[in-house]
Parts: C-alpha cells; structure tokens; sequence
C-alpha cells in the first residue's frame, strides 16, 4: 500500500527580544494578540518565542523578573521579531547606539525577517539602522527625543502606529496591542484580526493614522459622549449619512457633534465612517461570495468604483485581489513554510 505524506503547515514564528527594565504589560502584548490568533480549523496560526541577550533572569520595571530560557541565537529562527519596551536602555537612549551585546544579538537576524517595535523599543531599531530613511513612531513623551537621536528617521507622534512593510514601530502600551492585531489583520485578514480581538476583549481596529493623543479619551461626567451615535452608525452603514443626522443622535449641534467626536476618536466623523466601511467590506470580501457591487451597496460605498477607490486606498490593493489573496488562504491546503498572508514577510 502507498505511504501519504501529509504535510503541516508551520505556524509564522514570532520571537519576542526581552531586554532587561522591560515593562511587562508590553511583554505580553505579542504573546497574547499572536497567541489567539487561529484559522478556521482552530490552529494557531503563530508560534511566539521569548529570548533575552542571555538566557536567565531579565529585570523588569517592576518588583518582579521574569526568566527567559532562550538566548540570542533564537533570533536567527524568527519570521517576525517584536522589541517591546524597555527604562534601561542605556546607550541606545541616550547616544543612540547599540551594546555591544545588542548589537551581537541582532547579527543572528536573518534579511527579510520582519522588524516590530513596541512604544521605545523603537530606539533598538533605530540604533540598529533599521529606521533610516522610513517613517516610525514611540511614545508621544519621548517623540522630540528620538527624532534628536535618529535625524534620518522620519518620526510622527501622531500615529499609533507605522506599517513601512518589513518594519512597523508603535506608540506607547495599548498602541502595541493596535499594531499586532493590524499585523494580524495583514498577514491573514480581518475576520481572523477579529475574532482575536474578541478572545483578547479589546477593540478589533484602530487605524494607525489614529491620533495618538486626544482630549477626552473618557468624557467626564458632565459631557455627553459620541457612543450612541457611532453605534447608530454602525448599523446602518450600508445608507447615506448626514453629520446631521449623526448630531441629532447626541442631541448636539453639528458644530459641536465635530469638535467633541474629534476630542474623543481623534479622526473626524467622515474619516471614521469610511475607516469603518472599509472593515466591513473587508469581512464581506472575506467571507462571503457576494459581488463586488453587492459588497460596495452592503458596505456603504454605493458603487464598485467608489469601494475600489476607498479600498485601494487604505490596503493598497483592489477589493478582487483582497478576497482572492485571504478567501485562498482560507481554503488552500497546508504546506511547508511559515503561515503568512498579504504582505507579511518569511
């Protein structure tokens, strides 16, 4: 009788570089988002390591250690590496040059290998040249202070997060949970970006163009809140919408509706409109066989040519190769290599 072999798909490896001052949260930031990810037979769809400069205790900016069993060499295995950040940098901070231990472990990271930065872990890849030339983000506090450092990076405090595709950098904490799941999102689609954020119980998308400070992120007591009116939104994508009609909901002038909706989002309301069409043409695409004229009526874009335009646009390629590019994902059979999708790098 003839032997099958059935092969099985590896999941994308993402190794995670714990320095010592680390903040914990943001250690577990990748462990968490990649972790959940799964594809629709319920596989893990990454395999997150941790490594240190040396295996053994890391300290962290807390009371506690966390120990690491991995040492640099690991770095030479990963599909992704993700710097989270850390209060004793040392040199990389204040002169912007790397360790020497620093730099001896980056020299295990092969080319190509995705480069992923959490709030100041962005100062390692920038020490380490991997900034130069492209547009990055930290941590607002800290935004003047690297741009002195790193003159050839081009720094937007603005932004939660950047995508220059083998390299991604984020502002500060929850920022870093905005990135991953975008990474997640770009490597194997919304629907997938989604139901992680559902396990994890955070907001499924934030753009990265997001501001990353703003006002009156939690309205005080005494100020009414856009919430009802963006859930009004929500379901009734598909019809024309006024700014009006989105005021009347809050019981505002459109005037106001404005200024406190751009106080508490950080976008106006057109922008997160379209943001939010977008993601649900994106789970139609993905999910279903409706036409594209269909998805652009169902989305809220009217026309094919207007879901085309606002498509390309914000994912840089047009809505048939989008559902082509994640509904094969879905459906192709395993093979060997990392599991990965538009855009992402193995």
């Amino acid at each position: 009788m003839a032997t099958v072999t059935v092969t099985v798909e590896k999941p994308h490896r993402v190794v995670v570089l714990a320095l010592a001052g680390l903040l914990p949260f943001e250690l577990g930031i990748p462990h968490r988002i990649f972790g959940r990810a799964k594809d629709p037979a319920d596989r893990h769809l990454y395999e997150i390591l941790t490594c240190g400069l040396a295996p053994g205790p890391v300290p962290t900016d807390a009371d506690f250690t966390v120990y690491v069993e991995h040492g640099p060499e690991l770095l030479a295995t990963a599909d992704t590496i993700v710097v989270p950040a850390s209060h004793e940098l040392g040199p990389v901070h204040s002169e912007g040059r790397l360790t020497d231990g620093l730099a001896a472990a980056l020299a295990h990271v092969r080319p190509g290998t995705r480069m992923v930065s959490i709030c100041t872990g962005g100062y390692v890849l920038a020490a380490a040249g991997y900034l130069d030339g492209r547009r990055a983000t930290t941590h607002w506090a800290y935004a003047e202070h690297f741009q002195r450092m790193f003159p050839a990076v081009r720094v937007d405090a603005d932004v939660l997060y950047t995508d220059d595709g083998d390299v991604l950098t984020s502002a500060g904490v929850a920022a870093g949970i905005d990135l991953c799941l975008h990474i997640v999102r770009r490597d194997h689609g919304a629907a997938v970006a989604n139901d992680t954020a559902r396990r994890t119980v955070v907001p499924p998308h934030r753009e990265g163009g997001q501001a990353q400070f703003v006002q009156r992120p939690v309205p005080g007591p005494q100020h009414a809140s856009t919430t009802a009116a963006r859930a009004w939104v929500l379901d009734r994508l598909h019809e024309p919408l006024l700014l009006s009609d989105l005021a009347r909901q809050e019981s505002m002038s459109v005037r106001t509706f404005t200024r406190r909706f751009r106080e508490e989002c950080g976008v106006s309301p057109g922008e997160w409109i379209t943001g939010q069409r977008v993601e649900r043409a994106r789970q139609l695409l993905e999910r279903t066989e409706l036409p594209v004229e269909t998805v652009a009526r169902q989305a809220g874009f009217g026309t094919a040519q207007s879901l085309r335009k606002h498509v390309q646009a914000a994912l840089g390629v047009s809505p048939t190769a989008y559902r082509r590019t994640f509904r094969a994902t879905e459906t192709a059979p395993s093979s060997d290599g990392p599991s990965v999708g538009a855009g992402s790098v193995h």
